[in-house]
């Protein structure tokens, strides 16, 4: 991955309550304050080939993409991929028990496909400030992950 960020967040809940609430996703923006909308593509539980298209913003920007489950180990761990213009976008969910609750990690990687000139000097400029954005979004998905498991 180009660009990756991890964060990690103790949840006092048990690895399969966490579970519960990352793979809820037609509740997920309920859960989460930066999803505005889910549209589920797939039917049945969640796991490998579950798609949807989920609308977030970031940044002060609207954007509607489409993701998918590439990998699913309950509740130990999965990884969703999205694909949006040049970019190849995966998050990686780990769940680890620890001291009666769960260790929630999350990592997020931006890779880009064929990058143009521009898209380099573009990134070179502004893809700390993005990878900024990421990290303080993924900090609050992981408080509001928290909140809604520990309230489980």
């Amino acid at each position: 991955m180009d660009h990756t960020v991890s964060l990690t967040r103790h949840v006092n809940a048990s690895p399969e309550k966490v579970w519960a609430v990352i793979t809820d996703i037609p509740a997920s923006a309920d859960t989460l304050s930066g999803v505005n909308r889910i549209e589920m593509l797939s039917d049945g539980p969640y796991g490998e080939g579950t798609r949807w298209k989920e609308t977030r913003t970031m940044m002060g920007r609207s954007e509607t993409v489409e993701m998918w489950v590439s990998q699913a180990d309950p509740p130990r761990s999965t990884t969703v991929k999205a694909l949006q213009g040049k970019a190849d976008y995966t998050s990686r969910m780990t769940l680890t028990e620890r001291d009666g609750g769960t260790d929630l990690t999350m990592t997020f990687g931006a890779e880009m496909v064929d990058p143009s000139r521009a898209t380099k000097i573009a990134m070179a400029l502004f893809g700390k400030l993005g990878l900024l954005a990421t990290r303080k979004a993924l900090a609050k998905d992981l408080a509001e992950i928290a909140a809604k498991a520990e309230s489980l």
